[in-house]
């Protein structure tokens, strides 16, 4: 049997869902595993790669010519659903760094090795993940957090980040930003929940594939004031490295920018308190009512 075939079964066996076993998902397993066409799968791989690396493997190996532009295709139609099935990892880099980089995890690169040889690997994988048709499924069928965002009616999935971006919305805003505009929210299964792309271009936004966007991004009208909220519970905090990145993607705007961690309570905030950069601002929904400003000169002064 090819290695192709042999992929796309492993893939259907653990309950990929059948999108994410098209011959692009296939030859992204066989290029991050280092499988060629007469490779023995004893000795599958999981070496950190950049996309670029798996487009010019399977290039070479596979008899097919995908464009360097094709990378987010294999972002989206492949690693993306990967990595929430535990099938791959990346490095945890942010994702416009030049040291951005995937791999398979161990787990999945023993089924590799295995694959003709012992079902236990492949066994224990199943017992561990389940499958993401059954993971997809449920997310569908979770209950939702209501929000109200712009004057519009939306639902967050359940979870810390988006309790929290909730907060952000609902309680922040309207004490520090009011009447702000939301531009920008995500959700933990819907990514890009509110995208006002136009209007970010509108405010000098250069957004391009690889910037990670911030949590949430108000934007204040009255005071041309825009709001960059990273909605903090255990990564991601508005430290000096995320300020340039986000000061680069948004060299061309001229609106005042504003910093601000969010916090769903002091005890997480003071295990970032260390990391946060200054001349930023943090707000705890647990006292939704305050700020702590970490740009004192400008608050300095009797109260």
């Amino acid at each position: 049997m090819d290695k192709i075939k042999k992929i796309r079964e492993l893939l259907e066996s653990i309950g990929m869902p059948r999108k994410q076993q098209s011959d692009i998902c296939v030859l992204t397993i066989l290029g991050m595993g280092n499988i060629k066409k007469r490779t023995k799968w004893i000795n599958a791989t999981n070496e950190w790669l950049r996309i670029h690396d798996i487009i010019a493997f399977v290039n070479n190996n596979y008899n097919v010519t995908y464009a360097e532009n094709s990378r987010e295709t294999f972002r989206k139609q492949a690693l993306h659903h990967f990595r929430i099935a535990a099938i791959v990892e990346d490095n945890g880099m942010a994702t416009n760094s030049p040291n951005y980089r995937w791999r398979l995890t161990d787990e999945f690169v023993e089924i590799l090795r295995n694959i003709n040889i012992s079902k236990e690997p492949l066994l224990n994988f199943k017992n561990n993940h389940g499958s993401l048709i059954d993971m997809y499924s449920s997310k569908k069928e979770m209950r939702k957090m209501p929000v109200k965002i712009n004057g519009d009616d939306y639902t967050f999935s359940i979870g810390d980040h988006n309790q929290l971006q909730k907060a952000i919305i609902e309680e922040f805003a309207p004490r520090f930003a009011p009447e702000a505009e939301c531009l920008y929210v995500g959700d933990t299964v819907q990514k890009n929940l509110v995208n006002l792309e136009e209007r970010l271009k509108q405010l000098g936004f250069v957004i391009t594939l690889h910037d990670k966007m911030p949590d949430v991004i108000l934007y204040r009208a009255d005071k041309d004031w825009i709001y960059f909220i990273e909605a903090v519970t255990s990564v991601g905090p508005m430290d000096a490295k995320r300020i340039q990145e986000i000061s680069q993607m948004t060299s061309s705007v001229s609106s005042g920018k504003i910093f601000v961690t969010a916090f769903l309570d002091f005890k997480t905030y003071k295990k970032f308190s260390e990391q946060l950069a200054w001349e930023t601002e943090i707000w705890i929904a647990e006292f939704p009512d305050h700020m702590i400003h970490m740009n004192g000169d400008k608050f300095m002064g009797p109260r």
